[in-house]
């Protein structure tokens, strides 16, 4: 191996090194901006290109390198400051003709580049290895895809290597549910030693948290059912850095069925109104695991914390239980006690056209409960399991905007 391979065995970090022969045809690398997916590729086909273990017992002749324009394949995978030919030694660097589109190694070994933009140009070419970068934004995904896939035969065992930041694009999640599929994941943050400090510190403060964010800095796949109640764009539209003076705070409580520690969460949403009777969702404070005192010790502290006007307890589940094991937290801690006498779908309709008319924003990103907000459905979560964040928060805006006494009054009098 050479001096740069040892020391990238060395200093690369885990999920962009490969500690043993590949089993799998393809690995699939997700991560955010930044968070070195573009080297992790160009090590792959070095070592591919030069037979190094454990990418390759020996050269791979043909290559294919894809990716989303021919300018992106030029600028980023080959000429980048993390592309092939910044990573080889001089002595093993290979000739780059851009007219030809290709890369030759002093071995004899071809990398050819594609564009996604024409997939029939992937149509004759054959090949031992690809790679396919930023797989998620490619125009005419599936069929460029499809025909890579027919001209990966050349060798024993062809292998490919893909790197993107994920898009909950169809693609995307058959390749994240196949077994033959090796998944390595990456945040921005885990790549900030080799980033500007001010670039990370900033789209961290700005897109931290949300929809944007997971997908752009934390790799998250970020997804909503089509027939989700809400949608990413409509809790964008409501975000704030934080919330006004406000009339009135509550506490809502979905408590757990049971006392069991496998039980499903106990929803804890904090929510304000203010004087123009906009709603603000002020902090997500849902607890599992926990038992009866736990989560009311929880309920109680957010209680104090806030100076909030009252606990609003969702009763059917645990019926008395659930007001009484507050009241031996704290007994003079105000308690509203609720029922439900409609299905959840029914009862989170009216809330979700709070937020279509533009009065419900979010003081911050909550991403737990903006997951259940656009995956709920009429046939609810498509988990199977109890949303009790989005409980939570239909229960306290409920009775702040929606109930008999949802008008919103001047705090203190």
């Amino acid at each position: 191996m050479t001096i740069l391979g040892e020391l990238w065995g060395l200093f690369g970090r885990i999920d962009q090194r490969l500690s043993e022969p590949p089993q799998m045809p393809i690995w699939l690398v997700l991560g955010g901006r930044g968070a070195g997916k573009t080297r992790t590729g160009a090590e792959w086909v070095k070592g591919m290109a030069l037979g190094e273990p454990p990418y390759s017992d020996k050269a791979v002749e043909r290559i294919a390198l894809v990716g989303e324009t021919q300018g992106q394949v030029r600028d980023v995978m080959i000429e980048g400051v993390s592309g092939l030919l910044a990573i080889h030694s001089r002595w093993e660097r290979p000739d780059w003709s851009p007219s030809r589109r290709q890369l030759r190694w002093a071995n004899g070994v071809i990398a050819q580049t594609f564009s996604a933009e024409d997939p029939e140009a992937l149509r004759g070419p054959q090949f031992g290895a690809a790679w396919s970068d930023e797989l998620a934004k490619w125009p005419n995904l599936q069929e460029c895809w499809d025909m890579l896939q027919f001209g990966l035969r050349l060798g024993e065992r062809p292998r490919q290597i893909v790197t993107t930041t994920p898009r909950p694009v169809p693609l995307i999640k058959r390749l994240l549910a196949d077994p033959q599929v090796k998944i390595s994941r990456a945040t921005t943050h885990a790549n900030r030693l080799h980033l500007a400090a001010e670039f990370v510190r900033s789209i961290q403060e700005t897109y931290g948290g949300t929809r944007l964010g997971r997908q752009e800095i934390d790799g998250e796949l970020v997804e909503e059912s089509a027939d989700a109640l809400w949608t990413r764009a409509m809790i964008e539209d409501c975000r704030e850095a934080e919330a006004p003076a406000l009339a009135r705070i509550v506490v809502a409580v979905d408590p757990p069925a049971s006392s069991s520690q496998r039980a499903d969460s106990c929803g804890l949403l904090v929510a304000g109104i203010d004087r123009d009777g906009i709603g603000h969702v002020l902090e997500d404070g849902t607890v599992s695991g926990a038992r009866p005192h736990e989560w009311a010790q929880k309920a109680v502290a957010l209680h104090r914390r806030f100076e909030a006007d009252a606990l609003v307890v969702e009763v059917n589940q645990g019926g008395e239980m659930a007001t009484s094991v507050i009241r031996e937290v704290d007994p003079g801690v105000p308690v509203t006690a609720v029922r439900a006498t409609r299905g959840k779908y029914l009862r989170a309709e009216p809330v979700a056209a709070l937020y279509a008319q533009g009065r419900v924003r979010h003081a911050g990103a909550f991403p737990a409960l903006e997951d259940e907000m656009c995956d709920f459905g009429p046939g609810g979560l498509s988990s199977g399991r109890s949303p009790d964040r989005l409980d939570a928060l239909v229960w306290a805006l409920t009775h702040l905007m929606l109930g008999p006494k949802a008008r919103p009054r001047v705090r203190g009098i």
